[in-house]
Order: C-alpha cells, then sequence, then structure tokens
C-alpha cells in the first residue's frame, strides 16, 4: 500500500538529512507540563528506507492507535534511548534543565553514536561534539522525531499508570498527571503526593478555588 502525503513528507524530510548524516538519531519528550510524575524523552534511530504507516506527532494519535505505532516502532527502529528525569529533579532545577537532562540520558542510552540530532524546538549544549538540528514543531515535520514522541509519550503514560496504582485517590491513570480540574481538585482535596512537582504554581497553590 502506497504510503500517503503527510506519510511521505515525514519520511521525505528524513532522507534529505540522511545524504549528508547518514544515522539520524530524532529526540522528543512528554511530560513538561503535567503537575506530576516525570519528564520522559526519547531518542529514535529509524534505518534507512523504513515506511511507518500512520506515523505522526503522539498528541494528535488516540491511545490504541499509538499502541499499535509504539510496537511498530520498536520493532522497526534500528536504536531507541530512554531518558527519563523524575518530579524531584524537576523541582531542584526546573522543567527546561530537567528537559534537556532526560534527553541527554536517552541520546546515551544509545547503543551507538549518531551522526545527527534532530530535536524537537530544542538544542543540546551538553553533547555538542554531535551535530543537531533544533526544529520547532519536529514531531510534524521529520518521522524520527515523530517516533520519538510516539515512544516518549507511551513510556510516560505507562509509568504513570503504575503511579496510579501507588496513589489512586488522584486518578492518574485518567489525565496521566495532567492540570485537568479533577486533578487540581484532588490536590487540593488531599494534599500533594511524592510524585507532585512541588515547584509548579498549580500544586502549592491551596487558595486556587475547587470546582463548585
Amino acid at each position: 500500500m502506497a504510503p500517503g502525503k503527510h506519510l511521505n513528507t515525514l519520511f521525505f524530510y528524513d532522507e534529505t538529512i540522511r545524504s549528508t548524516y547518514p544515522v539520524i538519531a530524532g529526540i522528543d519528550e512528554a511530560g513538561r507540563g503535567p503537575l506530576a510524575g516525570p519528564v520522559v524523552a526519547a531518542t529514535v534511530i529509524l534505518p534507512k528506507g523504513l515506511i511507518i504507516k500512520g506515523l505522526k506527532d503522539s498528541k494528535k494519535v488516540l491511545e490504541k492507535k499509538r499502541k499499535k505505532l509504539f510496537w511498530d516502532i520498536v520493532y522497526g527502529a534500528e536504536n531507541i534511548g530512554i531518558g527519563i528525569v523524575d518530579a524531584d529533579s524537576i523541582d531542584r532545577t526546573n522543567i527546561l534543565k530537567a528537559t534537556r537532562l532526560a534527553m541527554e540520558r536517552a541520546v546515551k542510552d544509545l547503543a551507538r553514536i549518531p551522526d545527527i540530532l534532530l530535536i524537537d524546538a530544542l538544542t543540546l549544549p551538553n553533547l555538542n561534539k554531535i551535530s543537531q538540528k533544533p526544529i520547532i514543531k519536529g514531531d510534524s515535520i521529520s518521522a524520527s522525531i515523530a517516533a520519538a514522541s510516539i515512544i516518549a509519550k507511551t513510556v510516560r503514560d505507562d509509568i504513570m499508570l503504575v503511579y496510579h496504582e501507588k496513589y489512586p485517590l488522584y486518578n492518574f491513570k485518567k489525565h496521566k498527571g495532567y492540570s485537568t480540574q479533577e486533578h487540581i481538585e484532588c490536590i487540593r482535596l488531599y494534599g500533594p503526593c511524592l510524585i507532585h512537582r512541588k515547584s509548579f504554581k498549580k500544586v502549592m497553590d491551596r487558595e486556587l478555588p475547587l470546582k463548585e
């Protein structure tokens, strides 16, 4: 089956770079915005010629489809790296530094050094020996970054399901730690738990009104 126009665009972008940089690693993260849980980054190296049907930005994919894409990527990728930074570390620094650290860990988790890093919006100064290309909305432009977004989102969601079993009062399985009205109300009622980001205003501001 011939790939669709969007799919062609994503993979074509990577192919235009591959002639100069044969080994491309796409990097993206999940979890910069939530009030609880870690920030997770993924690095994905896709082999030349691989086409994954339906691949796109994880935010534009329903959970059931995302799970299928996750396994398509896992089985098809040449290499995958994961980096995780927990809520305590986020509080000790800030979410931007924590995001960069997660991305750095994901790159270091790879079995080989890529020729170039295609990164969703950021640069990684501590990895300046590797060529880098920050791309705004990169998960809608590069297949490698889109694949990384799927991996990062799926891994983080699975982590939050484990935390739901440990802290069921907050219903993490539903909102995954994001700033929903239900989640904020739970924080007001029960206070923050160990995985809440205490440096985030919505977590510690007990004066915010509850939903009527």
